[in-house]
């Protein structure tokens, strides 16, 4: 089996690098590619000033066909090296993004959600003859619609958004300041993209000592968050000043302790806990009266783990949603029990045998 080379950029062409890559080795993958922008002649600011925009030689092609072939030979190696439980990620313009998402699909890829980049401080439109363009998308696939598992730390992107569920269109400013990196004035790449858009695509599918590959890594930005987040990246670049700069961002970056780069684990990856283990621990004792956090509602616990209300008997979860008359009911946050003349939470007695089978 071929050697990973972890942490390290590689230099050379896309497709040729990723060909020396072994076979479903890649957990995660995020590409930038070049975007095909089109551009017939110079963007100028109304002072007349000239717009720094994308005219770089690695975003020029002949024709639509020329970038759809090249498009379909990286996207096929990088199915190749992507674990069958991996994730692959797209970001382009409109110039771009939809001839990526038709090859994507023809490759056999499975969408799962197309995120909107929303930029706070968006590049005007100086010519004021169309709207502003101020989002860009990324694509965001399994490898196949078959795939069972892949990873999404749904609960850490929660936590993240204050305890609300995360949407799939992300309001987060371009990369200026000090995070932008320049030779001698200018911006030293023209489509940098911000370490924070990278930190939430790296931290909502991605785990710790996972491997993060960038085909088309630029200077550095996917390598020096998965490496401060405990990841392992690969860096595919073809421009040696751009390698340079990324090898130099990547040495002065910090891998940040374990404890600071723990997320907030799944539900579902948290053991089973039933409530028949709460009672037969003794930690709610047969005859405890439960009731809800307004105490509309009643019941008391029985030595095999139900709980009975009024006419019903039956589980925490079965009961709940009866007397509320809902189709159903999480038993666990529902129902509180009194101690020392404070509603306590049953869940809280959950936690606690949960800690004690992961200690």
């Amino acid at each position: 089996m071929k050697k990973m080379p972890l942490n390290r950029v590689l230099r050379g062409e896309c497709v040729d690098v990723l060909k020396q890559l072994p076979d479903s080795s890649v957990d995660l993958i995020f590409a930038d590619p070049p975007y095909n922008l089109q551009l017939n002649s110079d963007l100028h600011r109304p002072d007349n000033s000239k717009v720094d925009g994308v005219d770089d030689a690695w975003d020029q092609f002949a024709s639509f066909d020329a970038y759809d072939s090249f498009t379909r030979a990286w996207l096929t190696e990088a199915k190749r090296v992507l674990k069958d439980d991996g994730g692959l990620w797209v970001i382009g313009s409109y110039h771009n993004i939809f001839r990526v998402g038709a090859i994507l699909q023809d490759l056999g890829f499975w969408i799962l959600n197309d995120v909107v980049w929303r930029k706070i401080n968006p590049m005007p439109n100086f010519r004021g003859t169309r709207f502003t363009n101020a989002h860009e998308t990324m694509i965001w696939c399994a490898k196949s619609e078959h795939q069972k598992k892949y990873t999404f730390n749904y609960e850490a992107m929660k936590v993240m958004n204050d305890d609300v569920q995360m949407r799939s269109d992300w309001l987060l400013p371009i990369c200026t300041g000090k995070e932008r990196l320049k030779n001698h004035g200018e911006k030293a790449h023209a489509t940098q993209k911000p370490e924070s858009l990278l930190h939430r695509v790296i931290l909502s599918t991605s785990n710790k000592g996972d491997v993060v590959l960038d085909p088309f890594f630029g200077t550095g930005t996917t390598g020096v968050v998965a490496k401060r987040l405990g990841r392992n990246y690969i860096g595919i670049e073809r421009e040696p000043d751009y390698v340079d700069l990324a090898i130099r961002r990547l040495k002065n970056t910090r891998v940040l302790a374990d404890e600071d780069i723990a997320i907030t684990p799944s539900k579902k990856s948290q053991p089973r806990v039933p409530f028949g283990t709460v009672v037969e621990r003794g930690l709610l004792r047969p005859g405890t009266v439960l009731c809800d956090q307004k105490k509309r509602h009643r019941a008391r616990v029985r030595a095999d783990g139900s709980i009975v209300a009024q006419d019903r008997t039956g589980s925490i979860h079965q009961v709940g949603a009866h007397v509320q008359g809902a189709p159903a009911c999480n038993g666990w946050t529902f129902w509180h029990f009194e101690e020392k003349g404070n509603l306590v939470s049953i869940d809280l007695l959950r936690q606690q045998i949960r800690a004690e089978m992961v200690a």
